[in-house]
């Protein structure tokens, strides 16, 4: 089975960040460039997601009121059910 490649970043940190990442990573008995790693995958596929959604958005907004709009018949069916469900608790 071959493992994935890895690649060494070096990140100069301000000392408070790094006495706080160090602090955590004690704190929780695992190593600081493992919290880190997690830190930066986090932030990529947050970035992804928003990437995504600005994408959506850019394109609901530029079919606004065209014929690719959302259906009317849909949108009254899906506002007669709102109407109809019981509220939440």
């Amino acid at each position: 089975m071959k493992t994935a490649t890895t690649h060494n970043f070096h990140v100069p940190l301000p000392e408070p960040v790094y006495n706080r990442l160090r602090d955590l990573a004690q704190r929780q008995h695992r190593p600081a460039t493992q919290l880190a790693k997690q830190a930066v995958e986090y932030w990529l596929e947050e970035q992804e997601r928003l990437a995504v959604h600005e994408e959506i958005a850019a394109y609901a907004a530029q079919q606004a009121g065209s014929v690719d709009d959302l259906d009317e018949e849909l949108e009254s069916a899906s506002l007669e059910h709102l109407d109809n469900s019981e509220p939440c608790p």
